[in-house]
């Protein structure tokens, strides 16, 4: 059972000069937001005082942002060239507070409702948790800033994932869709993706390349969902419940997903449960090794 609900095509949901806004108004969806958008040179975007907190994080570009709210200031974010060239400055914004972002570039913000006031926190590029996880086909590398670890939020967790070409993310597929104490948390989960022609490829690749990835949710129980999905630059997939994975970087594109979760649990914690009948995969990387391409960098810095 397909659902338009749970995907989004890029620029179907333009708003107030974002490029797409994804909220509570989108039936069946309640707990996680998310906005893209575009600035060129000398333009700006704003973010009302909504009850929702939030991340902002540059895709691509710098930006500088001046808030007000329950804390008023301004901070610059040194961002990159593009998601494929390692982590970028983020910012927390608490619930209440307006924004105005100014800069030359695209940026993605996370949102999570919440009435609930955390201070405003900035992570720079250097200190963003960097994880390689898995082995062979299934290596990936993962930003983690805005984890439990390291972030002081009410309800979001975000955290972006790279994946070199011809690998498998977000697998085992598994789940997050029940409160189990301990055991699983029911948390929604936004997907953002960006395609690109593999790096050292690029020589080779003609101008009619078309980067894309794939996206797969599934059924984990009598909630019915049954997504598979081509995915280029700038789609959403959004998954309610059910087991979701894998994300496949296709053979010659390079994958990046931005994940947003948040849901009902009075824990601000990610556990999941993979699907029993391919969770043994994680045994497999005991006899693999990492591969060679990750970490991905900025290639001045390689």
């Amino acid at each position: 059972m397909t659902n338009d609900n749970w995907f989004i095509r890029a620029g179907s949901r333009p708003e107030d000069g974002w490029t797409d806004v994804v909220d509570g108004r989108v039936e069946g969806w309640a707990h996680t937001g998310l906005r893209t958008g575009a600035l060129p040179a000398g333009g700006e975007l704003r973010l009302p005082a909504d009850a929702v907190e939030r991340m902002v994080v540059p895709l691509s570009g710098s930006f500088h942002l001046a808030w007000s709210g329950a804390e008023t200031g301004e901070q610059g974010l040194e961002g990159r060239g593009g998601v494929f060239e390692g982590p970028t400055d983020v910012l927390y914004l608490g619930s209440g507070t307006e924004a105005r972002i100014t800069g030359s570039g695209r940026v993605a913000v996370a949102e999570a409702p919440t009435d609930d006031v955390r201070p405003v926190g900035y992570i720079a590029k250097a200190d963003v948790p960097v994880e390689l996880r898995g082995a062979g086909r299934s290596s990936r590398q993962v930003h983690n800033f805005g984890t439990p670890a390291g972030l002081d939020a009410v309800k979001l967790l975000v955290c972006e994932v790279i994946t070199p070409a011809g690998n498998w993310s977000s697998y085992p597929p598994h789940k997050h869709d029940t409160n189990r104490p301990g055991e699983e948390s029911n948390l929604e989960e936004i997907y953002y993706y960006e395609s690109a022609v593999s790096r050292g490829l690029e020589g080779i690749a003609p101008e009619t390349a078309d980067p894309f990835a794939l996206h797969r949710t599934y059924a984990s129980d009598d909630r019915p969902i049954d997504e598979f999905r081509k995915v280029r630059t700038g789609d959403i997939a959004l998954v309610p419940h059910g087991w979701h994975g894998p994300a496949v970087a296709a053979p010659g594109y390079d994958m990046y997903y931005l994940n947003v979760m948040a849901g009902p649990d009075p824990e601000r914690v990610w556990n999941i449960t993979d699907d029993p009948a391919h969770g043994w995969v994680r045994q497999a990387w005991e006899r693999e090794t990492l591969d060679p391409r990750l970490p991905y960098e900025k290639e001045s810095d390689r």
